[in-house]
């Protein structure tokens, strides 16, 4: 399992997700700060798929650190969701390869 994480393949996938999430974090905050000044606002279509793409860790904590969609019935579950099957895959990825 050591040298599994020390492939090529998962410093991409690591960075990948890293990235990805950063993103999401920011969008979650960038939409909050555009709520409170009533401009137009990210769509939520928006914000999921960037969840579901592998930003789903940094959409909750954003989610929380914002105070943020929390309300939303597709956001919290959602996300969780999302972050469970993230953690599913990665599991089987570095299981068969």
């Amino acid at each position: 399992m050591n040298d599994i994480l020390k492939t090529p393949a998962a410093t991409c996938l690591a960075a990948y997700l890293a990235a990805v999430s950063i993103i999401t974090f920011a969008l979650f905050g960038l939409d909050k700060l555009k709520a409170l000044r009533g401009s137009w606002r990210i769509r939520e279509k928006t914000l999921l798929l960037f969840s579901l793409f592998g930003g789903a860790a940094g959409g909750l904590l954003a989610m929380f650190l914002f105070r943020h969609k929390i309300r939303k019935p597709a956001f919290f579950p959602g996300l969780l969701m999302m972050l469970f099957l993230h953690i599913i895959l990665l599991t089987l990825y570095f299981k068969w390869f």
